[in-house]
C-alpha cells in the first residue's frame, strides 16, 4: 500500500481563493506579458478557465467585433452560462482569427474608461478583468465585479471612475436604451470639453501661466507692508531714540532734507562724502601713483628721466673644431683616439720567420712531388 503525501499547496490555494459564484472564460492568444496579463492571473487564481482556439462559448462573449451592445437584458444568459473574453493585445487585434473565437451571444461594451496601468484613462481600452467587471455591473451584478477585481490594485479605481455611467447603463432595459445613454454621455463630455476650451476671461485655465502675471495688490498686503515698516523702525530705536544712520522723517511743516537728493547716490551724509574724498586723496598720493622725480622746492624744474643704454653681450668667437657642450674630457678622448689611428704598426718577427719556414717547406714538398711524377 502506497501512501501519498498531501498537497498542502493546493489545499492552501483552495482555502485562500474560494470557488467563484460567477462563470468566466477566455481565449488566450499569448500577446500579453505573462507578468502583466490580467487573464493569466485570473486563470492562475482559479477565477477563469481557458478556452482553446476554435472552441465556442454558450454564454455572453465580449468582443470588439460584435454588433449588439451588452445590456441588462443579457443578465439571465450571463448568470447561467457565464461570460467569455478574448485575451489579446489592442495593438494586434488585426492578427486575431475572429472566426475561431466567439459564440451565439457576442456583445459589445459601451463607452467606458480603462484604469489599468497600460491604457490608463483611455476609453474602450479595457483589459480582460475590466471587461468582465463591466459586464457584471451592466447585468446588475456589482458583487461579482468587486470579486473579480479584488486581486488587482486598480480594481477600485476602475469602479470609481466609471461608477456614474455604469449605474446609468444598469438602469436601462435593452441595448437600444444603452446606446441612447451612451450617446447622451458622449454629448455631455463633448459639451464640457468645448466649454472648457471656450471659457471666458474668468477661467483660470485660459489666462496662461498665472505665476508670471502681475501680482494684484490688496489692502491686506498694503497693511502688511506698513506693519513691516513700523516694526523696522521700532527695531532701530530704543525708548524713542533713533539708532540708525539716517535721520527720521521730518515733522509736519519742516522741509524734507532728502527731497532733492539724487536717488542713485549711495552715500548717507556729507561727512561720508568728505571721508571718501580724503581716502581718494591718500590713494592718489601713495607711492604707486606718486612721481619719483618730483622736487619739494617750488622753483625746481622737473628733470628729464635718463634711460641707460642697454648693454649687449660680448660676441663669442666661433670654434669650428669644437661642438656645443664639449669639455676637456672630450678633448683628451679625441687626442687618444688620434694617437691610436696615427700609431705605427709593430711587426711580429717571430711570426714572420715561422711564415717563411712554412712557405719554404711547402715549396720543397711541391718540387719533390713533381719530380716523382716525371
Amino acid at each position: 500500500m502506497v501512501r501519498h503525501k498531501k498537497d498542502k499547496r493546493s489545499h492552501h490555494n483552495a482555502a485562500a481563493t474560494p470557488r467563484p459564484s460567477f462563470k468566466a472564460a477566455c481565449w488566450d492568444l499569448g500577446h500579453c506579458d505573462p507578468k502583466r496579463c490580467s487573464g493569466k492571473r485570473l486563470m492562475r487564481l482559479g477565477l477563469m478557465r481557458e478556452l482553446h482556439l476554435g472552441q465556442r462559448h454558450n454564454g455572453v462573449v465580449i468582443t470588439p467585433n460584435a454588433k449588439q451592445v451588452l445590456s441588462p437584458a443579457d443578465a439571465d444568459l450571463l448568470t447561467q452560462q457565464g461570460a467569455a473574453v478574448v485575451e489579446c493585445s489592442w495593438a494586434r487585434t488585426g492578427e486575431v482569427q475572429w472566426s475561431k473565437v466567439g459564440g451565439k451571444a457576442e456583445r459589445l461594451l459601451p463607452y467606458l474608461v480603462a484604469a489599468n496601468p497600460v491604457n490608463y484613462g483611455k476609453p474602450w481600452r479595457l483589459n480582460c478583468v475590466e471587461a468582465l467587471a463591466a459586464a457584471f455591473c451592466i447585468c446588475r451584478r456589482p458583487d461579482w465585479a468587486e470579486q473579480v477585481l479584488a486581486p488587482f490594485s486598480y480594481g477600485a479605481t476602475f469602479l470609481s471612475i466609471n461608477a456614474t455611467v455604469l449605474d446609468q447603463y444598469a438602469a436601462c432595459e435593452d441595448d437600444t436604451a444603452v446606446r441612447r445613454t451612451e450617446a447622451e454621455w458622449m454629448q455631455r463630455l463633448e459639451r464640457e470639453y468645448a466649454e472648457s476650451r471656450q471659457g471666458g476671461a474668468d477661467d483660470m485655465w485660459t489666462r496662461g501661466n498665472t505665476n508670471h502675471g502681475p501680482a494684484a495688490s490688496s489692502d491686506d498686503e498694503e497693511n502688511e507692508e506698513d506693519e513691516e515698516a513700523a516694526s523696522d523702525l521700532d527695531r532701530r530705536s530704543v525708548d524713542g531714540i533713533y539708532l540708525g544712520k539716517r535721520s527720521l522723517d521730518p515733522k509736519p511743516g519742516e522741509p524734507d532734507p532728502h527731497q532733492d537728493k539724487d536717488p542713485f547716490d549711495i552715500t548717507d551724509s556729507e561727512s561720508d562724502t568728505d571721508a571718501m574724498a580724503e581716502i581718494r586723496r591718500k590713494v592718489l598720493a601713495s607711492r604707486t601713483f606718486s612721481n619719483p622725480n618730483v622736487d619739494s622746492s617750488p622753483t625746481a624744474k622737473a628733470k628729464p628721466t635718463t634711460i641707460p643704454r642697454p648693454q649687449q653681450p660680448a660676441p663669442v668667437e666661433p670654434q669650428p673644431d669644437s661642438e656645443p657642450g664639449s669639455s676637456d674630457d672630450d678633448d683628451e678622448e679625441d687626442a687618444a683616439f688620434d694617437n691610436i689611428i696615427d700609431a705605427t704598426p709593430v711587426t711580429d718577427k717571430v711570426g714572420l720567420a715561422k711564415l717563411e719556414r712554412d712557405r719554404s717547406r711547402a715549396a720543397a714538398s711541391g718540387g719533390a712531388h713533381s719530380s716523382r711524377l716525371r
